[in-house]
Formats: structure tokens, sequence, C-alpha cells
């Protein structure tokens, strides 16, 4: 559906209702405006997700237009400009929406947006922020990302606690395992670590610091033909990668 047609569906459905009630126009009421900007929101986010950023604009400046403070165009203006490289204004409308309604997804993508942004401290702020809805779905995902802002931050021990939280929460995070398959091997811990490493590969596919931690494990555990299989799709997949440099170093 292109902006213009779904602009004119939006403005012909409050037409209709303006006829239906009475010859109201109904921008001039606070249930027809809340209406409009919702539609335009619902609009904004639905080119957004299209990876159509620039026709999003357009329907999220209107429902700001009509509500300058909402938590959800702003959000999804934060998110926008986060994909469009510009940070000062993603910073600044994320702000805007924690400001309205400091949520657990807001606060999430604006520490995630941080994180990006190598501003730590910050990002663990935020994310310690969301992590305190115990409703909130994605709260594991949240822990998951505590635990990659403490390695960033140097904390090894309490990025470990939070990688297992997050398995916890959910057995199907496939980042934590990795995380915690790689924090044994490095403590020599080889049997944790296949199995952290096993649990990774039966939920995603390979990277290049999986295939690496894989086959260091094969070796470890004198799996000759599964060590040079997973180096065969390092080199095949990743050749100029620093985890291949290194695989070839250690042969």
């Amino acid at each position: 559906m292109t902006l213009r047609t779904a602009l004119l569906l939006l403005f012909t459905g409050l037409l209709f209702g303006c006829v239906s009630t009475g010859h109201v126009d109904p921008m001039k009421t606070d249930k027809g405006r809340d209406e409009a900007r919702d539609a335009y929101i619902q609009l904004g986010i639905g080119y957004l997700n299209q990876g159509n950023t620039e026709q999003a604009k357009v329907p999220l400046k209107k429902a700001l237009e009509l509500d300058p403070g909402n938590a959800d165009a702003n959000g999804a203006l934060a998110i926008l400009f986060q994909n469009e490289m510009e940070p000062e204004l993603a910073d600044e409308h994320f702000r805007k929406a924690i400001s309205s309604r400091p949520d657990s997804r807001f606060l999430n993508n604006y520490g995630a947006f941080l994180y990006e942004q190598g501003r730590y401290a910050e990002a663990k702020e935020r994310y310690l922020q969301a992590v305190k809805d115990n409703m909130y779905p994605e709260r594991s995902r949240v822990f998951q990302n505590l635990g990659l802002v403490s390695l960033k931050l140097n904390d090894r021990a309490e990025a470990k606690q939070y990688f297992e939280r997050s398995i916890r929460l959910n057995k199907r995070q496939a980042r934590p395992q990795l995380e915690l398959a790689k924090m044994a091997y490095e403590d020599k811990e080889y049997v944790p670590a296949r199995k952290y490493y096993d649990a990774f590969s039966k939920l995603t596919e390979q990277n290049a610091e999986s295939l690496l931690l894989g086959a260091r494990l094969a070796k470890i555990f004198d799996d000759r033909d599964k060590a040079a299989t997973l180096g065969l799709q390092l080199k095949r997949l990743y050749p100029g990668t620093p985890e291949y440099k290194q695989y070839m170093s250690e042969q």
C-alpha cells in the first residue's frame, strides 16, 4: 500500500465518521484526534518494518503534530534515526519516549542504542531499569544484553550470571549459550563448554566465533573429522576474519 492510498483510507474513515455522527469534524474532538494519531503511528511503523524510513517519517511526523509527547511515535522515530545513523536525533526521541512512558521495551531499545554507541555504563543503567519489569515478555533478552554490556565493562563474573539468568528464563536464547561456551572454554572447563556449544548449535546457524570454538572443542575431544569440517566451513564462509586467521595460527 502506498502512503497516498493509506492516508486516503485514513481520511475516508474519518470523514465517514463525521457524516455518521452528525457533521462533527472528528479532528476537532479528542477521540478523532487520538484515532488519527494512532493510525498515523501504525502506518509509520508499517513502513519502518519494511525498511522504508523515508516514507515512515511522514505519518510519524503527523502523529507528533497531533500529540508531541506520544511515546510510540517518539519510540518509532528513535529507531528510524538509529537506522539512518543519526545518533543525536535517535537519542533525543528515545529520551522523549521514555519520559512519556518508561516501559521496558523503550528502555531495552534505548540500551541497545547506547551499547551500539559505545556508551556502555549508560546502556547498563537502562537495561537494569528494563529488567525490573517481571512481566516483560522479552526479559530474557534484557538479561542477555546485560551480560554483553558487563563483558564490555570487564565484569566477567557478572556477565556469566546474567547469561545464566537469560537461559533460565528462555532456553532458546542462542547468544548466551555461545557466550557461556566461550567463557567455559577460556576457563578450561571443556565439558560445560561443549554442552553450551551444542545447545547453541541446535538453536541457530553457525558464525565465525562459533565455528572457531567448535573446531577447538572438537580438537580437545579428539574428534578430528568434526574439527576439520568446522575448519573448512570457517575457511569457506569467513575467510578474511580474525577467527579464521586465529584458526590457521593454531594448526
